[in-house]
């Protein structure tokens, strides 16, 4: 999958960008300097272990952050060599998709050897790839493509980014296709998917082994709130769905060949996104056939474990927010046609994520109105090593059923 590198500059934290100016003129050597010594990072070995290295010849302390690689944390120091080289070696490392930066006597930067990036909500991220997956790596296979789309909100009153994956094929054939609307998560923008997430080479994987159909992915920007105010909570939630149902789902319908019948639609989405993909789909459930939900579940709705205080509950137990959501959305949770018409309602969590018991109240919730979720606990915690693996298993599972062209 080709993706752009340019624009993402653009979100970057001040101090990140600064940081990598001040990186690369270590990395030339300074003014009339000698040049840097030639190394390499990040370069991964045969045996999948990782080495990250930073020219800074005047830097006192260097940290590696990469919350998603296993052991490394928050805080792990790098050693400086004789020729003013850092370097910290990790692994062995599970293949898939990583983020990192450097910690430069407490300033963040990008690694200014490395071009691959990507977004986040309010940062730029390195990234390294570990081969090694027959799902994630890319392969000699038909390749699909991922375009970011810039399309008006009139919900929102301005300009919106979002990235969509068309399948092999898809430009010179006439087909239409069925749809999934995939949700990335608090801490990140409509990017995630597609790099960390490595959205596009699943599917081309999986399709070419004949384990997913054809379709389209969307992935919509999940913050629509401006400002300093919440990133997330009911006011943005709402604002979110209003764009995706008014602006997202439209603007899909018009310039993409896709089917938009119910049977052929599919949403999705991680923390965050999976609160919204309940949102947005519990209410409207006759557009939506398969909605899958990644380590989440009813946010606000039901209390997580990470030191959040429970929202208060009567004698009963179950939270008043709980019982008011049920109330505002009883003509749909107790409607039995529409049940019949959802294929697939999927959950998975791992069982060190902290949202699980969010997730497992939810799944309780439907069940008492007569669904009949699936539940998915997987090992792992809330990370992306989660969530790439949750997609992989959702897609092969959608529209199977579906005619898939006109």
């Amino acid at each position: 999958m080709s993706k752009r590198s340019g624009a993402a500059v653009v979100i970057a934290g001040v101090l990140i960008v600064a940081s990598a100016a001040v990186a690369a003129r270590q990395e030339r050597g300074g003014r009339g300097g000698p040049p840097a010594p030639q190394f390499a990072s990040p370069e991964v070995d045969a045996d999948r272990k990782i080495a990250f290295r930073i020219y800074a010849p005047q830097a006192d302390a260097i940290r590696l952050t990469a919350s998603d690689i296993p052991g490394v944390g928050q805080n792990s120091q790098l050693t400086r060599g004789e020729n003013g080289v850092w370097q910290l070696t990790v692994g062995p490392v599970d293949p898939g998709a990583y983020r990192y930066n450097f910690n430069v006597d407490g300033v963040a930067t990008i690694d200014p050897r490395n071009p691959a990036i990507s977004e986040s909500n309010n940062n730029v991220w390195s990234l390294v790839y570990v081969p090694g997956s027959d799902l994630f790596d890319t392969r000699d296979v038909p390749r699909g493509g991922i375009a970011e789309v810039t399309y008006k909100s009139t919900s929102l009153d301005r300009f919106r980014r979002m990235h969509v994956y068309t399948p092999p094929g898809y430009e010179t054939a006439r087909d239409r296709y069925p749809v999934l609307y995939l949700l990335h998560g608090a801490g990140d923008n409509d990017d995630a998917w597609a790099s960390v997430g490595r959205a596009g080479f699943i599917l081309d994987n999986l399709i070419a082994a004949r384990k997913a159909r054809p379709m389209i992915v969307v992935m919509p920007a999940g913050h629509a709130a401006r400002g300093t105010g919440p990133v997330t909570g009911p006011n943005a939630n709402e604002q979110f769905v209003d764009d995706f149902v008014t602006d997202v789902m439209p603007y899909v319908e018009k310039h993409y060949r896709v089917l938009t019948d119910r049977a052929n639609t599919a949403i999705a989405g991680l923390s965050m996104g999976g609160g919204q993909t309940l949102q947005a789909a519990i209410p409207r459930l006759e557009r939506f056939a398969y909605i899958g939900v990644f380590s989440s579940g009813l946010l606000g709705v039901f209390p997580s474990a990470r030191g959040a205080t429970p929202p208060p509950a009567p004698a009963g137990g179950v939270p008043l927010a709980a019982i008011e959501w049920e109330k505002q959305h009883a003509a749909k949770l107790d409607d039995a046609r529409l049940k019949r018409g959802l294929r697939l309602f999927w959950f998975a969590t791992g069982t060190d994520d902290f949202l699980m018991p969010t997730t497992k109240a939810s799944v309780e919730l439907f069940k008492r109105h007569g669904f009949s979720p699936v539940f998915v606990e997987s090992p792992g915690g809330h990370t992306w090593i989660n969530w790439r693996n949750y997609l992989a298993t959702f897609a092969t599972q959608l529209f199977r059923n579906g005619s898939g062209t006109d």
